[in-house]
């Protein structure tokens, strides 16, 4: 739960960051603020998947894929309808979750085999999450404006999904 005032203010008030390690490491300390002494991972996951896509400028879209089985199947995001279910392999969050490795996509359309979930979507970041080196979910984001994503939003993001590998339940995650 988050107890200091100066945490709940929103990026666009004023609290701006001087670069973007700055910003993910806030990013980062807002998230485990707020899931701190919550169990249920479908919170912890909606209350980041939020947190996410207001903190971070150009998003429109921004949330989770659990894999079950060969398939990633959607969990909880913010933003407009996505695809359900997405085949290992296939598209950009298919592709990161079979080979294990972060997909920076500064323009979707020139990316082999994309899934058009929201024709808006300009260009893309999937952070595979891992628990025992195994992957078992991914986080995906999307821009409405090509090449919004860099290599330091794929370190700053990795970092994240690093610390929530440690405050989601994803045995109850993905058995639910």
């Amino acid at each position: 739960m988050i107890d200091s005032p100066e945490l709940l203010l929103d990026y666009d008030a004023g609290t701006k960051p001087a670069g973007k390690a700055e910003l993910y490491g806030q990013l980062r300390e807002r998230i485990n603020l707020l899931l701190e002494g919550e169990t249920d991972w479908l919170a912890n996951l909606g209350n980041a998947a939020a947190e996410i896509f207001a903190w971070l400028p150009h998003l429109n879209w921004a949330g989770w894929y659990l894999l079950r089985g060969e398939q990633l199947v959607l969990g909880p995001f913010q933003g407009r309808p996505a695809c359900v279910r997405i085949p290992l392999g296939r598209g950009v969050c298919g592709t990161a979750a079979a080979s294990g490795e972060s997909q920076v996509v500064p323009d979707v359309n020139a990316f082999p085999g994309h899934i058009t979930c929201d024709i808006r979507s300009r260009s893309e970041i999937v952070i595979p999450v891992k628990v025992a080196g195994k992957v078992v979910a991914v986080l995906d984001l999307d821009s409405s404006q090509y090449g919004t994503f860099t290599e330091e939003d794929r370190e700053g993001l990795e970092a994240l999904a690093a610390d929530l590998v440690l405050l989601i339940d994803w045995e109850r995650a993905l058995n639910s």
